[in-house]
């Protein structure tokens, strides 16, 4: 027996199923199939269609640059998370933030198209709000998997081979 959840599970599989495809899959007509990704999109379940880019793969000379940052921060009586994360997101800089448990508050994913770029944003623009205390950066040097996606072109194995 198919779920609406199926739909979601196909969707994050490949958003470029067609309507076609997905009643396919599943036990749903292309009708059912449309008005459930419809009431999806509606609802904000599904919140958008992006593609999953391995930017080892393009070939450009334009450096491409991803960090993600830790972030702390003290709240007062007035401030929450939520309005330290509605400053933080507004910043095209930011790709994505998360809440998360642990020993930092929030998980901060950077792109831009330098080091110094990216390093600049975070001293310049989300350091100084106030209620953060602390910022940590990691600059992501390899991908190997996205959002589900894992890029197979790192099979190649450096390494010499020895023998006795």
């Amino acid at each position: 027996m198919s779920s609406r959840r199926d739909i979601l599970d196909l969707l994050r599989e490949n958003a470029r199923y067609t309507t076609e495809d997905l009643a396919h899959m599943t036990e749903f007509s292309e009708r059912e199939v449309a008005d459930i990704v419809a009431d999806f999109e509606e609802a904000g379940v599904v919140a958008g269609y992006q593609a999953v880019v391995n930017w080892s793969a393009v070939e450009t000379e334009e450096e491409r640059v991803r960090a993600t940052v830790e972030l702390n921060v003290a709240l007062d009586r007035e401030t929450n998370y939520s309005d330290i994360a509605d400053r933080v997101a507004k910043f095209p800089e930011v790709t994505s933030l998360r809440l998360v448990s642990g020993d930092y508050d929030f998980d901060l994913t950077v792109e831009g198209d330098s080091m110094r770029e990216v390093s600049h944003f975070i001293s310049d623009k989300v350091a100084p709000i106030p209620e953060i205390t602390q910022t940590v950066t990691h600059y992501i040097m390899e991908s190997y998997k996205e959002q589900g996606m894992t890029f197979d072109d790192h099979d190649d194995d450096d390494r010499l081979s020895v023998s006795p």
